[in-house]
């Protein structure tokens, strides 16, 4: 089970829901929130680049009683830059140009593009025990997250955004605002054919069956609003390679999908 974030602020649960959260403040990604121990947390802090692009400008993660910060090309283990492949009790860390990859022998695996993309995976002994961004993994898409209450109680939904908003870490000297909580997002309808061509191309034949289409057709649609008519590759890659990269983890095998002009 999985639980992601890419591009132009998509998140994606363990349990399967889609949403955009534009925070900038460090936030609780995923941890294990069980009242006694808890086995592991990490937290990211998001930025905009120089072309105005979200990026993860740093993930720091707690492993049991090991400190871990990454920063693209840099990891830093308890407060020591380490190289890698680096590997302590119980923990593996591996990293190359283009990833970093993170092997914890209690269940979880982290995988980093050193860019926009986030991947966590978790052992199925997490069910229910985890909070954060990444939801409860309680098996349940919405209860929960953006729906609080059992069958009979008084239910609250919260949007999106308040749901990421109660996600902060808050830190005494960081200046950092919450994204505002009436904003609508935008319907973006006019975009639905092209993002539907570019997820149903010939080279994603065998991811079809294995991921919801219907939300990547609507992150897509999401990130082309937001570009407002700018093609950059930003704005129309993100989400195509993460539904590549969900492909893949989904035991499909994507087909090249980037030629010259494209991506």
């Amino acid at each position: 089970y999985v639980c992601s974030t890419w591009g132009n602020n998509h998140f994606k649960t363990f349990d399967g829901d889609i949403y955009q959260f534009p925070g900038v403040c460090e936030y609780n990604f995923v941890s294990d929130c069980r009242e006694a121990y808890k086995e592991f947390s990490v937290h990211i802090q998001r930025a905009l680049n120089s072309n105005g692009h979200p990026e993860i400008e740093y993930i720091l993660m707690k492993i049991k009683d090991i400190m871990v910060y990454l920063k693209p090309n840099l990891v830093v283990v308890d407060g020591r830059i380490v190289k890698t492949p680096y590997y302590t009790s119980g923990v593996l860390i591996e990293s190359n140009e283009i990833y970093t990859k993170i092997y914890a022998k209690l269940g979880m695996v982290l995988m980093w593009n050193q860019q926009d993309a986030l991947m966590v995976e978790l052992d199925n002994k997490f069910n229910n025990h985890t909070c954060g961004l990444c939801g409860d993994y309680n098996g349940i898409q919405i209860y929960n997250e953006f729906i609080k209450g059992g069958a009979s109680s008084h239910h609250a939904s919260y949007n999106s955004i308040t749901y990421g908003n109660m996600q902060k870490i808050s830190k005494p000297n960081s200046k950092c605002e919450d994204p505002d909580e009436t904003q609508a997002l935008p319907s973006c309808n006019e975009h639905r054919d092209e993002c539907q061509r570019l997820l149903t191309s010939p080279a994603f034949a065998d991811c079809r069956l294995r991921l919801n289409l219907e939300m990547y057709i609507q992150a897509c649609m999401q990130d082309k609003c937001a570009c407002t008519g700018k093609s950059d590759s930003f704005c129309l890659c993100s989400t195509i390679s993460e539904y590549s990269r969900q492909c893949s983890h989904a035991g499909g095998r994507p087909g090249e999908w980037r030629t010259q002009s494209f991506c």
